[in-house]
């Protein structure tokens, strides 16, 4: 599948950190950043969830919401979050389905780094794939993505 900005993103249902589950849905209403990694506790991915932690409060400042997805287990995620402090979810995506309708599974079903923004009506805004997956989008582009909603 290939999701593209414009498009209505497809819907979830995931278990996450401390025993939560969350939908799309849940998310209605407000922005929505919705990041896809892949792995707990591996370099590039924990610079990336700490610098999205540490940009937090200007996400909050736009109403946004960051979510975190992968596909270890919750039991990962939880010692992963607990050891970094994340204060946003991290969701389990075991089986891959959920990357898949996003379009962020690379040619042999590896995860590729992606982030997308989702508007409060459920619109896919903004959609980077990284190709190597050694780097990330920065808070500062995506805080300015998520100005562009406001108008």
């Amino acid at each position: 599948m290939s999701l593209s900005v414009g498009d209505r993103a497809p819907d979830f249902t995931l278990p996450g950190t401390n025993g939560s589950t969350h939908s799309l849905a849940d998310y209605a209403g407000a922005p929505l950043v919705l990041v896809f990694y892949p792995g707990d506790d591996t370099p590039v991915c924990t610079r990336q969830l700490n610098s999205y932690n540490d940009g937090l409060d200007r996400f909050t400042e736009l109403d946004a919401q960051v979510v975190g997805i992968s596909a270890q287990s919750v039991s990962s995620h939880d010692t992963f979050s607990d050891k970094h402090g994340f204060s946003f979810p991290l969701l389990a995506d075991v089986d891959k389905e959920v990357a898949a309708r996003y379009g962020t599974l690379g040619p042999i079903g590896f995860p590729r780094r992606s982030v997308f923004i989702i508007d409060a009506d459920g619109i896919v805004r903004y959609a980077h794939r990284a190709i190597a997956g050694l780097t990330f989008r920065p808070v500062s582009e995506l805080i300015a993505e998520l100005e562009k909603l406001k108008g």
